[in-house]
């Protein structure tokens, strides 16, 4: 009877591991809720376009990927548990500490860095007759995609170096970059401010001409990174790791140069953009600097949150590295070295 009992036992037990391991093999894939803002600067919406580099897509996880037209409003949907991932510009990323009290916030990776080696910074533009030096710029108008946003902490931050100041010595309008253009061709702004694609538009660059970068007002800097919340990092932690191992195999293929031709077909496919249109300039030095590991520069960030400070938009200096967390992408890395 004794050992009857325990053949009963035993039996029971492996029943229940199968049931367990049946119902661990068919849970669900988590859901990871990522958001961007624009292509191909980021490479989110488009980063798993090739077949094969998303090897954990749709057993793990599955990716939701959201647009926005600023970090603003993508960091309003981040603090109402609306996305998992939000790409933020360094002042974003102040704002979302102070302002809005997230003590939860982390930087978990790095997507738009500026000013890198000789690779791309964002330019600020005049007409071929404006001014020569920043200082010329006294009592004129200047553009911006929106006050307190990354580029417009580096126009007033080089506006001071200069010795100008807002609202005393100039004025500043705010509106989108594509529409910029206009309002310098137009004589509606003496300076704007420009990326790619906008940048290499030929009517700008026939009647225009930079009169200083993004680098030259703040050096190497963020230009975005990616955020998401601690109590995220920890429930979704094993899902975010492979995604992250996928993202970093998709940034490997995107960077080697046998694939730019299938590369700049798939950005022209998402885009709408003819292909040639980016032939001359993306995944070259003209373009972003894209890091392969995608950890952001922490040492340019603090000095960019800084100098975001110092500019009058925070009220006190934050440690960037309190709200930081790269264990993940730690994990992600190691796997694609093994």
């Amino acid at each position: 009877m004794k050992i009857n009992s325990f053949i009963a036992c035993l039996l029971a037990a492996i029943a229940t591991l199968a049931v367990g391991a049946s119902s661990a093999s068919s849970a669900e894939p988590v859901k990871i809720r990522t958001g961007w803002i624009n292509v191909p600067s980021g490479l989110v919406p488009v980063i798993f376009k090739k077949d094969g580099i998303a090897r954990h897509l749709g057993r793990s996880y599955t990716l939701e990927s959201t647009r926005f037209i600023a970090s603003t409003t993508a960091l309003t949907a981040l603090a109402n548990g609306e996305l998992d991932i939000a790409v933020l510009g360094f002042p974003a990323v102040g704002f979302a500490i102070e302002n809005a009290g997230m003590e939860d916030l982390r930087i978990v990776a790095d997507e738009t860095p500026d000013g890198v080696k000789d690779h791309y910074s964002v330019q600020f533009f005049v007409r071929n007759d404006g001014p020569t030096k920043p200082n010329e710029l006294k009592g004129k108008v200047l553009a911006t995609n929106g006050q307190g946003s990354t580029v417009d902490i580096a126009m007033r931050l080089m506006m001071r170096k200069h010795g100008l100041e807002y609202p005393r010595d100039y004025t500043i309008i705010e509106a989108p970059l594509p529409t910029q253009k206009g309002l310098l061709l137009d004589k509606k702004a003496d300076l704007i401010i420009s990326l790619p694609p906008f940048c290499y538009d030929p009517e700008l660059l026939k009647n225009a001409r930079p009169l200083f970068t993004q680098k030259d007002s703040l050096g190497i800097s963020e230009l975005a990174v990616w955020a998401a919340k601690a109590d995220v990092l920890k429930t979704k932690r094993a899902a975010l790791v492979d995604f992250f191992e996928d993202y970093l195999r998709g940034l490997q293929w995107y960077a080697d140069p046998t694939n730019r031709q299938e590369a700049i077909r798939i950005i022209s496919d998402f885009t709408k953009v003819p292909a040639a249109n980016f032939e001359s300039w993306l995944f070259t030095e003209k373009d972003f600097y894209r890091e392969p590991t995608a950890k952001p520069d922490l040492a340019a960030l603090q000095r960019n949150i800084d100098a975001t400070a110092e500019l009058g938009f925070l009220k006190k200096k934050i440690d960037i590295r309190k709200y930081t967390d790269l264990t993940l992408m730690d994990d992600a890395l190691k796997r694609l070295k093994q």
